[in-house]
């Protein structure tokens, strides 16, 4: 019987080509020690600093979105060993808790990255699945 379950997935739910993952957990405790204003500078864009600072308790936000990153980084550097800089991968939301996005400034590669970013208790995951040519 499962031979014939595997049988009947449908097409859809089959990615094609070459598909890159890369996930992050922080564990917030351990990294608001390391949260500095010099490193803030060093990682976040502009929006990104924005979009955190709008909450009381930024310090989510600010895991989560470096999570975000730091995924987004593990799935380019399987579809591109050359070096990236943290302020190249920009994590936007569409809204506040919106759907997140990965931008990747000046890159021209044909890609596209669906991304998923969760936060419970002390710990702030994501996931970021690169797709070329979508």
């Amino acid at each position: 019987m499962m031979k014939n379950d595997i049988l009947n997935i449908p097409d859809g739910l089959i990615i094609q080509g070459h598909t890159h993952v890369g996930n992050d957990l922080v564990f917030i405790p351990d990294f608001q020690k390391s949260l500095t204003e010099d490193f803030k500078r060093k990682v976040y864009t502009s929006n990104e600093l924005a979009y955190c600072e709008r909450f009381d308790d930024s310090i989510i936000r600010y895991a989560s979105t470096w999570a975000a990153k730091e995924a987004v980084y593990k799935a380019l550097k399987q579809f591109d060993p050359s070096a990236i800089s943290w302020k190249k991968i920009e994590i936007s939301r569409e809204k506040i808790a919106g759907k997140p996005a990965a931008i990747i400034h000046g890159q021209k590669l044909n890609y596209t990255i669906s991304l998923s970013i969760s936060h419970d208790g002390e710990y702030a995951w994501a996931i970021a699945l690169l797709m070329p040519g979508i």
